[in-house]
């Protein structure tokens, strides 16, 4: 049973799993962890990383390389996706990556960060539930995929990765707190259009499941549920339906920064931007639902990072 270590680097978050996988290709973690650095932090205007964010992201994988080598992992792959693509100073990241980690981080492109979600997503749901989209709602883009699953794997049909993200959509539209009805309006009409070109390419009027992946999405569930603190076990596999998902959409948008960390599962690293977040699931349910007459939204824990630890195997 080989144990494998995933790193996701993102616009918002570095996250780590360690697994083992068993010969059916299914994982068994070992350690799973988040953490905020915000390395896209400003890089939608500036185009270029901040040295304090690559630093806070350093920390962080030393951390990591610490733990994953501590638990006897015996493959590694390192995703950077979003934030590094569009950085000019790219190279003082992947620097960084060598000198911490001791291998190079890949930088994905957005179709292959779709067809990783993917994988990862539906692995805990019935394939009779598919066709599936998938969705991920990261910091600086957003993914959408279609596909199948079977006990022989998943079929992707098509994938799409356009750049607007939680991050990207605050920097841009929301910048009050609480965010003003013209930037509300503003930010609604950006995820529309950039959102368009995704259901260009990805043909989702067949699907009949929609499974939201990441931090976005999980922490809708939890405001929605008043978790006291965060639980992946009581999230994973949660629905929201979609009144319920748009009645949380507007209370986080209408929210200020202090009400918004009143919730007890809100991570003090996405406070400043799960209102944007929000509101690009709000208008990714408003049009899955004309497209497709999908109405309700699966949440699931597990998603590109799972993706990743499977692409070892």
């Amino acid at each position: 049973m080989p144990r494998v270590a995933a790193i996701d680097c993102g616009t918002n978050s570095i996250r780590l799993l360690v697994a083992d996988a068993d010969d059916g290709r299914q994982l068994t973690d070992v350690h799973r962890e988040t953490r905020i650095v915000r390395l896209g932090k400003g890089v939608d205007a500036t185009g270029r990383l901040a040295p304090e964010a690559i630093e806070r992201t350093r920390e962080a994988l030393a951390d990591y390389t610490d733990i994953l080598r501590a638990a006897g992992a015996e493959r590694l792959r390192m995703v950077a996706t979003s934030a590094t693509r569009d950085a000019a100073n790219r190279e003082d990241f992947f620097g960084m990556v060598r000198d911490t980690l001791g291998q190079d981080a890949e930088v994905i492109s957005g179709d292959t960060e779709a067809r990783l979600s993917f994988t990862g997503a539906v692995g805990d749901l019935s394939a009779e539930d598919g066709p599936f989209v998938v969705v991920d709602v990261g910091g600086g883009s957003t993914e959408v995929v279609i596909g199948t699953r079977d006990n022989g794997g998943v079929d992707v049909w098509a994938a799409r990765s356009v750049d607007i993200g939680c991050v990207r959509i605050t920097e841009r539209c929301l910048r009050s707190d609480p965010p003003t009805d013209a930037e509300r309006a503003d930010a609604r009409e950006l995820a529309r259009s950039v959102l368009a070109e995704a259901f260009e390419h990805v043909p989702v009027r067949d699907a009949r499941t929609w499974v939201g992946v990441a931090g976005t999405v999980t922490t809708l569930s939890a405001v929605s549920m008043d978790l006291p603190e965060y639980d992946s076990e009581v999230l994973h596999l949660s629905r929201l339906k979609l009144p319920e998902l748009y009645r949380v959409s507007d209370d986080l948008l209408s929210r200020s920064r202090e009400r918004r960390m009143a919730y007890g599962a809100m991570h003090p690293g996405r406070v400043d931007v799960i209102g944007g977040g929000a509101l690009i699931v709000a208008v990714l349910a408003e049009e899955l639902a004309e497209r497709a007459n999908i109405t309700e939204l699966v949440v699931s824990e597990h998603d590109i990072l799972d993706g990743i630890a499977l692409s070892l195997l």
